[in-house]
């Protein structure tokens, strides 16, 4: 039988190793890399007509931008470039929109699109960004305590918790531009990771219900085992578009599939390795607490 309640101090472990990583690299490189969606400013997109060398179009962007404004250069789509920039007037935008024109020898047609965010814009969407996370969490809690109970909601909370500091990490770790894709992807591992928990918390409540006096272990180890080849077939066949997507998508898709591959993979994790072992925990704890109560009014 598969051993995972005695090895559950392994898999904490492992966890809290990785989120500890993302803290130092948010430490070391000074928080998040906000995208102009979060952080406000300009958003530029350019067909150059041909391909170009992204590192020589980003040292020439700078070079026609003012100091302090830390222009991005991305690809989007064949020759079509992304330019960002954080805040800058209408007179620094019209500079560096002369000098590419002077540059590449094109012409005011190649400008598709300008965008400008302000900073309070970012603030409001960073506001709707975790509001949007934590109604969907209580939300699910207080679905999870109905359908099974109190305990099995909040190691399942707990769990998606975990997951989307999984996914924070890899967003500190490879310093992953936090836009609107960020809102998406958390929403998206939160349903998926806990789609996965409720599938092991309701095959540990059938087995529950067969024999209450099996020990919370044993009853945890069976469910998972039970469950193990369905979270495994599920992650692969949910990674493998993803995959798709990294392999084939512009920059853009990419650096919302990285996380999004991450946070799939954890959810995986926590479902399988943390959710049972938590509701085993706390049932244990609330049968000693019993019992000790029974010797005290003894």
């Amino acid at each position: 039988m598969l051993k995972i309640v005695e090895k559950f101090k392994y898999a904490i472990a492992i966890s809290l190793v990785v989120i500890l990583i993302g803290v130092v690299a948010l430490a070391i490189n000074g928080g998040f890399a906000l995208d102009v969606e979060f952080a406000g400013g300009m958003t530029m997109y350019v067909d150059m007509g041909t391909e170009v060398d992204l590192e020589e179009l980003g040292a020439f962007v700078e070079a026609n931008t003012p100091i302090n404004v830390n222009p991005v250069v991305q690809r989007s789509d064949g020759t079509q470039v992304i330019i960002k920039t954080l805040p800058i007037d209408t007179e620094a935008r019209d500079t560096l929109q002369n000098a590419l024109f002077e540059k590449y020898e094109l012409n005011e047609e190649a400008i598709l699109q300008v965008d400008n965010v302000s900073a309070t814009v970012g603030d409001e969407l960073k506001q709707q960004a975790l509001l949007a996370t934590l109604v969907a969490t209580i939300l699910m809690l207080i679905y999870i305590a109905i359908r099974f109970e109190f305990r099995t909601g909040l190691a399942a909370v707990i769990c998606l918790i975990h997951d989307v500091l999984i996914m924070l990490t890899v967003y500190a770790v490879l310093q992953i531009p936090v836009n609107t894709n960020f809102i998406a992807a958390v929403l998206t591992i939160v349903g998926y990771s806990i789609n996965n928990t409720i599938v092991v918390f309701d095959r540990i409540r059938e087995n529950y219900a067969k024999n209450k006096r099996a020990d919370y272990a044993d009853i945890v180890n069976t469910s998972i085992k039970q469950t193990l080849g369905r979270s495994i077939n599920t992650t692969v066949t949910t990674l493998l578009p993803v995959v798709m997507l990294f392999i084939f998508g512009v920059l853009s898709i990419r650096q919302f599939t990285i996380p999004l591959m991450a946070g799939l993979i954890a959810g995986t994790y926590s479902s399988v390795l943390l959710a049972g072992p938590l509701w085993a925990f706390m049932k244990e704890a609330q049968a000693k607490r019993k019992q000790k109560k029974l010797r005290y009014n003894k």
